[in-house]
């Protein structure tokens, strides 16, 4: 959070996110960020790439129709969510989130994707704290972290 304090950081932090996607996945059709950082960063990716912001929610907090999926916690399990519609048949998704730990929300971010009928172009994540594995559920996922802590 404290790289909020400096908002032109932020603005040169989601053009080069931006830039990334465009050099490295090319064409995506809608980014989807995940609640709740995903949705600081996922608006801003989105303007600058030209396309729809889709929202992946906690269960129970969107209006309408939604399509959900399950996930595993340390503690029990969850559910995240999409509205119908969001992303169409064939849609290539960009999904970013600020940190993977476990993996498991990003695991079923990816899955409510594909559920959905889209296919998951990348999913980025800023910080990854790679002792807790949670890449290890990903792995038919392109994933990139930007910066990744090695110790616990």
């Amino acid at each position: 959070m404290p790289l909020f304090t400096n908002p032109q950081l932020v603005n040169e932090l989601c053009v080069v996110i931006a830039d990334h996607v465009r050099h490295t996945v090319g064409h995506v059709d809608s980014v989807a960020g995940l609640e709740a950082r995903g949705f600081l960063f996922g608006p801003q990716v989105a303007i600058q790439l030209g396309v729809p912001f889709v929202p992946i929610r906690k269960k129970g907090k969107l209006p309408g129709a939604t399509i959900e999926a399950s996930y595993v916690k340390e503690y029990g399990e969850d559910r995240v969510e999409i509205q119908e519609g969001a992303i169409k048949n064939g849609d290539i998704v960009f999904l970013i989130d600020d940190l993977l730990a476990t993996g498991g929300t990003l695991r079923a971010a990816t899955d409510l994707v594909v559920k959905a009928g889209g296919k998951v172009g990348e999913a980025f994540v800023l910080i990854e704290l790679a002792p807790l594995n949670g890449r290890s559920k990903l792995p038919d996922v392109n994933l990139t972290t930007l910066i990744s802590y090695d110790s616990a």
